[in-house]
Formats: C-alpha cells, structure tokens, sequence
C-alpha cells in the first residue's frame, strides 16, 4: 500500500514549495529590475551622454521630435538596446535546452555548429565577394548568409538526430561538424587580402553595432514565439532530465519527436541571434547556471522565464561595458561576455555547482 503522507509531512511539502516561490518571485523581481537598469544605461551612456529624465521619457513617452537627442535615441541605442536584451534572452534559453538535453553543464548554443556554419556563409559572402572585385558587402546581405549557413547546419544536425539515439554521438557528430565548417572558412581566409579580413574577423566576435528598428522586429518576431514554445515544454523536460524511458513512461512523452524539437527550438533560436549580431559566446554557457544558482533547482518551469531575464540583463551589462570601457573604441561584445562568463563558470565547476 501507498504511504500517507502525514500532517507534518504535508505541512513541511508546503513550507517548501512557498519558500521555493517566494525566491523565485524575489530572483525575478531583481532581474527585472536589473534588466530595467542596463536598459536605461545602455540609451543614457555613450559618445554623448542623455540626461535620465530624457531618457526615461524617450523610453515611456514615445517618439517626439522636439527633443535634441531624438535622433540618437531612437535611430541609434534604442533598437541595440533592445536587440541586446532579446539576444541574450534567446541564447540563454537555446543554452539551457541543450544542457537539458545533453545533461552536460558545460554545453552552449554552438556546440552543434549552428556558428560555424553562420560564419563560413558570412565568409562566402564577404571575403568571396571581395575576391570578386566587390568593395561593399551589405549588412542585410551578411545577416541573411549568417542565417542560410547556421539552418543549413541545424538541418544536418536534425538529419543526424534522427539516426543516432545516443546523444553523446550526436554531440561530438555535432562538434566534428563545427571542426569542418570551420576548417573551410579558413581556407577563404587564406586566399583573403588582411584589410577584407579584418571586417570578418570582426564579425566573427559579435556585436550589435547597426542594429536597426527591423533587424529588432525580426528578432522579437522569431525568438518570442520560440522562447515561448520552450516554456510550454518545461514539464517534458522536467522528465527527460530523468531519463528518456522516464519521460516516456510517466508523461507520455514522443521521445524521438521531442529530440528533434530540443535541437529544433535551441538552433532556430541561436540562428535567429547570430544572424543579426554575428556569434555571442558564453551567455547560453554561464546564464543557466546562474538560474540554477539563484534559485536552488533544476525546475525548468522557473528556470526558463529566469534564464530569459538573465540572459537580457546580462547581455545588456557586456554590451554598455563593450561601448563604454575603451570609448571611442569599441570592443566586441564576445570579449565582454567572455571575460564575465569564463570566470562564472570556472566558479560553479570548482564549486561543484553544475550539476542539471
């Protein structure tokens, strides 16, 4: 026979679960209003700096002429801004997925090669036609090879997926990929003049330099319908952390078809992001252990909205430190994320603290 739990234990079960929401009201409250804060920042600082009163209106009041920092508010650090904040949100997500997946701690969104294969159709693009007597290669143009490149690789990835089970294969399959793809990137280098390369090598380390209204609405129309079919999923993944055959025996769970839709959901997002911002390193690696950290489980139904609120206020922070450290220069923003991320999680494998 069952145990009946007793009016002790029911009462300790229900301290428990208001002690875990209650932390995680309290985690979200202060990622929201840390993703506030770097929002403000990141349109307030700069080249010229906007008074906060200008920039808190600019932010709630809406498009108005007659102020004298419009034009900068709006057609420059709004949309990056904003770009920033939804990057980071989807790559966050797209890192958890995949160490939900792998049940590997140290798993981030490239690790199937979605970037290396953005980057060799960027490089196609941009050193290939500059060997073709091409002096300007358009951002539009760059943002659509980067997209072709990382879905043709998440196309590879699904084919392969759909015949090998054992998900360790599929990684290092996935790795190897990246190895390739890399391999043919450097042979356009090679034959590249040093100044055309310069722009590549550029690119390659991200950054949301340019971003425009569309590339913004593009990327909210993407990413948040994805980010949001993630969340529906946080039960089925709940279960698969425990194992496939649990998944399939206690929720019912299609296990083939919810492989290809991890590895679909986490490429499309990472695609998405690298299209328009070229690879940002590190926020999918460090951002889900961060969640984990903060709130104490591996509870994907609180883990997801708290990784897509660290991810933006995260990436936010590495983008305003990327303008603003060595101003007027500006640094990539992989340098920034990297030199937060690397030691955050170098921090949580000492600690022990990555387990899924």
């Amino acid at each position: 026979m069952a145990k009946t739990m007793t009016t002790s234990e029911t009462n300790e079960t229900v301290s428990f679960l208001a002690r875990r929401w209650k932390r995680f009201a309290l985690v979200m409250t202060l990622f929201a209003v840390g993703v506030f804060l770097f929002l403000v920042l990141n349109v307030a600082l700069g080249s010229v700096n906007i008074p906060f009163p200008d920039t808190i209106k600019a932010i709630f009041g809406g498009h108005s002429s007659q102020s004298a920092f419009d034009s900068i508010i709006w057609q420059l650090r709004l949309p990056r801004a904003f770009g920033a904040l939804l990057s980071g949100s989807a790559l966050a997500v797209a890192g958890l997925l995949l160490q939900v997946f792998f049940r590997n701690p140290i798993v981030d969104p490239f690790i199937l090669g979605v970037s290396s294969g953005a980057t060799f159709m960027v490089a196609i693009a941009m050193l290939g036609s500059y060997l073709l007597g091409a002096t300007v290669v358009s951002s539009l143009t760059l943002s659509m090879a980067s997209f072709v490149g990382a879905v043709l690789v998440m196309l590879v990835a699904l084919a392969v997926a759909s015949k090998v089970r054992d998900i360790i294969t599929l990684l290092v399959i996935g790795l190897m990929t990246g190895y390739v793809v890399s391999a043919l990137s450097s042979f356009l280098i090679a034959f590249a003049q040093s100044e055309n390369v310069h722009r590549f090598v550029i690119w390659t380390m991200g950054s949301f330099s340019g971003f425009r209204w569309e590339y913004v609405q593009w990327l909210a129309i993407a990413s948040i319908p994805l980010m949001t079919g993630c969340y529906l999923m946080s039960k089925q993944l709940n279960a698969f952390l425990l194992g496939e055959n649990y998944a399939r025996s206690s929720m019912g769970v299609n296990v083939k078809v919810f492989r290809y839709l991890i590895i679909f959901l986490s490429c499309a997002l990472t695609a998405i992001v690298t299209a328009f911002a070229g690879p940002v390193a590190f926020i999918g690696l460090a951002v889900p252990h961060l969640a984990r950290l903060s709130l104490g489980t591996s509870d994907n139904r609180i883990l997801i909205p708290v990784s897509i609120l660290g991810g933006a206020m995260l990436t936010s922070l590495c983008d305003l430190l990327a303008r603003m450290l060595f101003a007027p220069v500006e640094l990539p923003v992989s340098a920034t994320t990297a030199i937060f991320g690397a030691p955050m999680v170098i921090f949580f494998l000492i600690k022990g603290k990555t387990a899924i």
